[in-house]
């Protein structure tokens, strides 16, 4: 039998055992809490600093970044910030926050348009009234003027009309830009009247110098006159202001390639880069137009101009700098709005400036009375079988029965009837001749004089009389052709 020493032993080392074994046991539990603890405090500090980082991001979001996304609508050069950490970019919450901004410019875009096209819808209106009320007063100055000639009361109407065409101008510009029809109809009319009535309706158009340069008769459709005449008024009212009041803007009217160019050039301080660059914007008349990109007081010139431009097909360019240092405007009227007038039955207006271009007739003449057209070197003529036979050689030679050349007589004019010495036009009134017309005129002489010389040797002693008397008239007239 066991002895209860040993029992008891026993039982003691086997408590031991379970006291060691179970305090290892809470140890290693102990320990494992302390980990779970530092890992639950690494993991809350995380949470906590991932919590500010969202919390900072979110504030920035609503302090710096959106403001600025929609300010960009409305000034495109702006720049929006980035997040406050790069790293995230691109993450699932960087790519939260763009869209956010993205939403946001959306939705500004389409309630700034909607407001400014019910800005527009109102300005329409009350500028349609404006002029409708600067009309009657303008034609009620008219009728005073027609009634009254006293000459004092006659300089205060005209200056009245002029100050009323101004407020009219500038009330048309405002519904041009706000979508309105340009406000008159009218027929076709002379290119350079429309210019000149343009430059009319401004202040200070004494200062503007029309040099025109078009062929007689040039002319505009009916839907393009009033367009033309309010593009180059805006285009001389930034010339005017915009340059000293001692200086002269200078207007050149020229014939192109595809149609005539309007140059408008100043000597002002011209533009910096920028500023070209946004007025060559606003005149191509490329992307809409709001009110609430003019300014404050809005500036309604340039956006006036490319509203025309898009609608009736109209060029207007502003990015080049003027020989006089200030901004060189040309506007570009193409050839399909265009047309004729005949500037005898409807000559330009007596104030239009004259053109420096000769008109070219459709049928030219010879300018002396030596021969026919045929021997005009600027309208030359093809040679047909025809001609070879009635004139030999082509040179106005042929070859008789004998084989000897034989003059070929030429059909002589009827004197003119005798023109009163009073009646008879000063040479100073005659229209300078150009070179070519000289060349022409002196070419003829020298070739009459020698086929009559020529003729004289090989005619009959009866045609010689003749053969002189043609010599000394067509010298005659030769000679007073090249004078």
């Amino acid at each position: 039998m066991i002895e209860l020493p040993d029992l008891v032993a026993g039982g003691l080392a086997a408590g031991t055992l379970s006291a060691l074994a179970l305090g290892g046991g809470l140890l290693r539990l102990r320990r494992q809490q302390t980990r779970q603890r530092a890992e639950i405090s690494a993991l809350r500090t995380q949470l906590d600093g991932s919590l500010r980082a969202f919390t900072a991001e979110v504030e920035h979001l609503a302090a710096r970044r959106v403001p600025a996304a929609a300010q960009r609508v409305a000034h495109p050069h702006l720049a929006v910030p980035g997040p406050l950490q790069p790293l995230t970019v691109g993450t699932p919450l960087g790519i939260a926050l763009e869209n956010v901004l993205l939403a946001l410019q959306a939705e500004v875009t389409s309630q700034r348009t909607r407001v400014d096209a019910a800005a527009q819808a109102g300005m329409r209106g009350a500028t349609r009234e404006i002029q409708a009320a600067l009309y009657r007063l303008q034609d009620a100055l008219r009728r005073l003027q027609q009634r009254y000639d006293d000459p004092e009361l006659a300089q205060t109407l005209f200056q009245l009309d002029h100050e009323n065409e101004q407020s009219l101008r500038r009330a048309q510009v405002a519904a041009v830009v706000c979508g309105a029809w340009v406000g008159l109809a009218r027929e076709e009319s002379h290119l350079v009247d429309a210019v000149t009535g343009g430059q009319a309706r401004l202040a200070g158009y004494q200062r503007v110098k029309v040099h025109n340069h078009l062929e007689p008769g040039t002319a505009l459709v009916s839907h393009a006159v009033e367009p033309v005449a309010i593009i180059v008024a805006e285009l001389l009212d930034n010339a005017l202001r915009h340059s000293a009041p001692d200086t002269d803007v200078v207007v050149s009217l020229e014939h192109v390639h595809h149609g005539v160019c309007v140059t408008v050039d100043d000597a002002g301080l011209g533009m910096t880069r920028d500023e070209r660059d946004r007025a060559q914007r606003l005149v191509a008349g490329d992307a809409p137009i709001l009110l609430t990109d003019l300014g404050d007081p809005p500036r309604m010139g340039l956006a006036a101009i490319g509203r025309l431009t898009r609608q009736f097909d109209l060029g207007v360019d502003v990015s080049s700098a003027s020989p006089y240092g200030g901004v060189r405007a040309v506007l570009r009227v193409d050839s399909h709005l265009l047309s004729r007038l005949d500037p005898a039955d409807r000559p330009p207006a007596p104030s239009a400036p004259r053109t420096t271009r000769r008109s070219v007739p459709a049928a030219p003449t010879p300018m002396h009375a030596y021969g026919t057209q045929d021997a005009v070197p600027d309208a030359p003529r093809h040679h047909t079988a025809t001609d070879e036979n009635e004139n030999g050689n082509g040179h106005g030679e042929g070859d008789g029965n004998d084989g000897l050349p034989q003059r070929r007589r030429r059909r002589t004019r009827p004197a003119p009837a005798a023109v009163p010495e009073a009646s008879a036009p000063p040479a100073s009134s005659r229209p300078a001749r150009r070179p070519e017309e000289a060349a022409a005129a002196l070419g003829a002489l020298q070739s009459g004089t020698a086929a009559a010389r020529s003729g004289a040797e090989a005619a009959p002693a009866a045609d010689a009389p003749t053969a002189a008397a043609h010599d000394t008239d067509h010298t005659h007239d030769e000679g007073g052709a090249a004078r």
